[in-house]
């Protein structure tokens, strides 16, 4: 396996972690439901998981850096409007 898949699918994986919180603290806010935040934490975990598995294995270079600077600004502006 290429070292670039692997540290790809890490930045992907932490960038990724602080997403699925800021979702789940999202949906504890406007909802108030654990069983809410729960289940969106269970989807967000379980899209971040596929999109690292697919870095891992087989997207291209410019699709997999693509997708981590697109997490990477989506978890940012979320960080920054809370």
């Amino acid at each position: 396996m290429e070292t670039w898949r692997i540290v790809a699918a890490a930045l992907l994986a932490v960038v990724g972690v602080v997403g699925v919180l800021i979702v789940m603290a999202k949906a504890r806010e406007r909802t108030g439901s654990s069983a809410t935040v729960a289940v969106t934490g269970l989807v967000a975990f379980t899209t971040l998981a596929v999109l690292c598995v697919l870095a891992l294995t087989v997207l291209p270079a410019a699709l997999t850096w693509g997708l981590v600077v697109a997490v990477a600004a989506t978890v940012g502006v979320l960080a920054l409007a809370s």
